[in-house]
């Protein structure tokens, strides 16, 4: 099978190039009226092969957009149509609410409650003890000029300066 649209493209292709040739030659040969008529009438014909070339392939392209489109739609259709895929969709969907409420009941229940009241604790606990290393290697670090210290079993642990500007206070 030939591809008509390769085909229709280079012939346009070549088409626009010879108007082009042949409009650049004519100023080259503006002296003779009667070549000037022949060579305007070339071009009007030029024009006019490639404009129906044109218009074929718009035309060609809108036909290949609706086929597109109908191929899309019963596609979609043979998914919204699919009984067994409706009720696998069903059992998603009523597992994920199942799944919901359980996690809300566990959310509730008297053991999460107190292990989230434990891990607020440990986590104002762990605020308190950052917000307290921060002051103390701020002025290790303002003596010593040094961004680790040393360990009582002989390591060293690196650490970082942080500045953080805050926002204005509202008077």
């Amino acid at each position: 099978m030939v591809d008509t649209t390769t085909q229709t493209s280079n012939s346009a292709a070549d088409l626009a190039a010879e108007a082009l040739g042949q409009a650049q030659s004519s100023d080259a040969a503006s002296a003779k009226g009667d070549d000037e008529i022949e060579q305007s009438n070339q071009v009007a014909e030029t024009l006019t092969a490639l404009q129906k070339i044109i218009e074929r392939n718009a035309d060609k392209l809108d036909e290949l957009k609706d086929q597109i489109k109908e191929i899309r739609e019963s596609l979609k259709g043979v998914f919204e149509n699919d009984s067994e895929l409706g009720v696998a969709e069903d059992q998603v969907k009523e597992f994920s609410t199942q799944v919901k409420q359980r996690k809300s009941q566990l959310a509730t229940s008297p053991v999460a409650m107190q292990l989230k009241a434990k891990q607020g604790d440990l986590q104002e606990q762990k605020k308190e003890i950052e917000e307290s290393l921060s002051n103390h290697l701020l002025n290790y670090y303002e003596l010593t000029h040094s961004t680790s210290f040393d360990t009582s079993d002989g390591d060293q642990r690196e650490f970082s300066l942080h500045a953080a500007v805050k926002g204005k206070k509202k008077s």
